[in-house]
């Protein structure tokens, strides 16, 4: 299988140095690509480097995962306009072991394969070489000259950033081109990858290993994932998309996925899938004769959920979705987790209500009106309860005057009350 091939038909190609092909269809290559370790989870803004990894070591290469944990505490300017916050060792080392476990759902780490991926840390060959040393050793052998071309510098001096570029981050790219000669030398590492900002740092590692080794390294990069409107892709109303459930429950990252627009559901289910073309062209033909059944979304949702969390997570979502808009949820709404139910409720008017009170029987129609004010009056609620258009829990109201009770309470704490077909609140007994 041709790695460069895969790549451009999936639309993850951006630029490529001569050679880099003739190179990986002669023998099996050994590629890094490099991952800041400022959060302990990946968002979804690094899943096309992980795919990148992921398809390349399914096509017979070695790949490895590089954990900034030198140069993660310097920050690297390419499309920044302000220098980062540093993060402590014990920060740093918290993320990188919260990375490995997301990176273990994507790549084999483990096996005997000679093709086993591994996880890389910069720290280890950059916490005993003293300033001195890497000025003498590296810093001879890349101009300030040849820096400075580099258009993530340009754009920083030539006040895109209101603070100008500290000398810190102005050394980020030989720190980043000594980690590839490092990797060069004692990894067999010839090419680097990552995103098409990386360029310049890439290539600087390239002419460093040319300069002191006299040897040849690679470069490749993948596009900037945008959004159709040329929004920025993996963000929302509350920021990032993270793969870790303790950011981003399953349901809203599912959620996420269901509901891009149709031109980026074909581009993203090439870049975030490992559906064949075949499948993929089958399935946007199938998209484009009735758009509105969403098969494109459907399909895209359920393969990254999947990927990222589990088979039983993505059901779960599926189940937690239909909730607003199925009679027949009784049983998914019972099983929620309370995460997901609040998810789910995000934007639903919601009302406090005295947990006492429904232990002590409280009258449905009096909780509905006079302690949560879900219908104006206990008139217009009874006449409602008539016509069957109120339910509690997904359960339809007989009785505007039967007790309340605890057995009602979601995960304890929650009743959900619908108001016809599509008015729904959420009470919260304190």
């Amino acid at each position: 299988m041709n790695f460069v091939e895969e790549l451009k038909w999936r639309g993850m190609l951006h630029d490529m140095m001569p050679g880099t092909e003739e190179l990986l269809a002669k023998e099996q290559v050994t590629a890094y690509i490099g991952f800041d370790p400022t959060a302990d989870s990946l968002h979804i803004g690094h899943l096309c480097s992980v795919m990148i990894l992921r398809h390349f070591q399914r096509m017979g290469h070695k790949p490895l995962a590089l954990i900034g944990g030198a140069t993660g505490r310097i920050g690297d300017p390419s499309g920044k306009s302000a220098e980062r916050n540093l993060l402590t060792a014990e920060a740093l080392q918290h993320n990188i072991d919260g990375m490995r476990r997301q990176m273990e759902k994507f790549l084999d780490f483990d096996s005997s394969a000679p093709n086993h991926a591994e996880l890389v840390n910069n720290y280890d060959w950059m916490k005993d070489f003293t300033f001195l040393d890497f000025a003498r050793e590296i810093g001879k052998h890349i101009t300030v000259n040849y820096m400075m071309a580099k258009d993530s510098v340009k754009k920083r001096l030539n006040g895109e950033a209101r603070d100008g570029l500290s000398f810190t981050e102005f050394t980020y790219q030989l720190l980043q081109g000594y980690d590839f000669l490092y990797l060069y030398e004692h990894k067999g590492c010839k090419l680097q990858m990552g995103g098409s900002d990386q360029w310049g740092n890439i290539t600087t590692g390239t002419e460093l290993i040319r300069r002191k080794t006299g040897g040849e390294a690679f470069a490749l990069t993948c596009p900037l994932i945008t959004k159709a409107d040329g929004g920025k892709f993996g963000k929302t109303e509350s920021g990032n998309v993270w793969l870790d459930p303790r950011y981003t429950t399953p349901y809203r990252f599912y959620q996420f996925w269901i509901n891009v627009s149709d031109a980026d559901a074909e581009r993203y289910i090439k870049i975030f899938t490992e559906l064949s073309r075949e499948e993929i062209e089958a399935l946007i033909d199938e998209h484009r004769q009735d758009p509105g059944q969403r098969v494109l979304q459907k399909r895209l949702a359920k393969e990254v959920t999947t990927m990222v969390h589990s088979a039983e997570e993505y059901e779960k979502a599926v189940e937690a979705s239909k909730i607003l808009f199925s009679n027949s949820a009784k049983e998914a709404l019972h099983h929620l987790d309370e995460a997901t139910l609040l998810d789910v409720m995000d934007g639903v008017p919601r009302f406090e209500v005295s947990r006492q009170e429904i232990a002590d029987g409280i009258k449905l129609v009096d909780l509905l009106t006079d302690r949560a004010q879900v219908f104006p009056s206990k008139g217009e609620m009874r006449k409602l309860v008539q016509g069957g258009g109120v339910s509690i829990n997904k359960e339809k109201v007989a009785d505007p005057f039967a007790p309340a009770s605890l057995d009602m309470l979601l995960q304890d704490k929650y009743i959900l009350v619908q108001r016809g077909k599509k008015n729904y609140y959420l009470l919260t007994a304190i």
